[in-house]
């Protein structure tokens, strides 16, 4: 058994296909189907079964990619560090944003690590940010950049710099008058009561922005009246400027959004409420050099 027998199965067991998983691994179908054959052979128990066109797992095919799985993160960090300790300025990283976020930051990172590791191959990945922690503990992804909270213990972070939520409505919305000035508010400061009869535009659940959302709303005496839920977060603040609703959106993200004065923001919570972005990455797992520059350029940026 060597590393091509571990990402063989993984590649089965991620398409459940194996036309597909073949095709991912530039191999032909018979050569994958004839490799799968005589490995379940040697082990002397399937590790898939078929249902149809579907190859699924076995409990034994579960145990063996849980640990092919391991075992290729281990080969890879090992690979990074010995790597780093050659310091070749050569090697790959996969990075994952928030799609929303990765429009701004690539453009403004990217360059600047290329100018300064030119033989350092990157992989960018984009998913809805509920995804990319998932990402990190697969090893699909070594580095990703997100906000607070965690769900996963097995995750470790650092962190990048501290961001306000904050409340959108159309420039000419009655309750735009109605906020006040607060010691400790970047902003106008707005009593999320106010919003009592106002239909919200929510992101979807999941979503980082949303779950500090729905905390500040839970301490409010009334039930939410959500018009919206969508992911995409320049949608939200254009609907708020039509007046089709109130939206909640991170400070960082309005200021890559061409709002103009169409909207107008306001500080909620008490006094205010700031949520964390960091740089996430598996816990245990060895950072390679590159990523730690990455990172660098990252909080430079923001």
């Amino acid at each position: 058994m060597d590393f091509k027998d571990l990402t063989y199965v993984l590649a089965i067991a991620k398409y459940q296909n194996i036309t597909k998983a073949a095709e991912s691994l530039y191999i032909t179908q018979p050569t994958l189907t004839k490799f799968l054959q005589h490995l379940e052979k040697d082990l002397g128990q399937k590790l898939f079964r078929r249902l149809g066109n579907r190859y699924l797992l076995t409990y034994a095919g579960e145990r063996y990619t849980a640990k092919a799985a391991e075992i290729l993160n281990l080969k890879k960090e090992l690979d990074q560090e010995m790597g780093d300790i050659v310091r070749n300025n050569a090697g790959s990283l996969k990075i994952a944003f928030p799609t929303m976020r990765g429009t701004y930051m690539l453009p403004c990172t990217l360059p600047i690590f290329n100018s300064l590791y030119p033989n350092v191959k990157l992989d960018i990945l984009e998913a809805h940010s509920s995804l990319l922690e998932g990402m990190l503990l697969s090893g699909e992804a070594d580095l990703a950049f997100f906000n607070l909270p965690i769900k996963d213990p097995n995750i470790d972070y650092e962190i990048i710099s501290h961001e306000e939520v904050l409340l959108v409505l159309s420039a000419g919305h009655p309750l735009v008058t109605s906020a006040v000035r607060r010691e400790g508010c970047k902003y106008p400061w707005m009593d999320l009561n106010l919003l009592r009869d106002e239909p919200l535009i929510l992101q979807i659940p999941g979503q980082r922005t949303r779950q500090t959302v729905d905390t500040l709303l839970k301490k409010c005496d009334f039930s939410p009246n959500i018009k919206l839920q969508t992911s995409n977060i320049s949608a939200e603040v254009d609907l708020a400027a039509r007046g089709y609703g109130a939206c909640f959106v991170t400070e960082t993200h309005l200021k890559h959004i061409a709002a103009g004065k169409k909207v107008v923001y306001f500080s909620v919570g008490d006094p205010c409420t700031t949520v964390d972005f960091v740089a996430a990455y598996r816990r245990g797992s060895y950072i390679p050099y590159h990523a730690r520059e990455y990172i660098k350029i990252v909080k430079d940026f923001t």
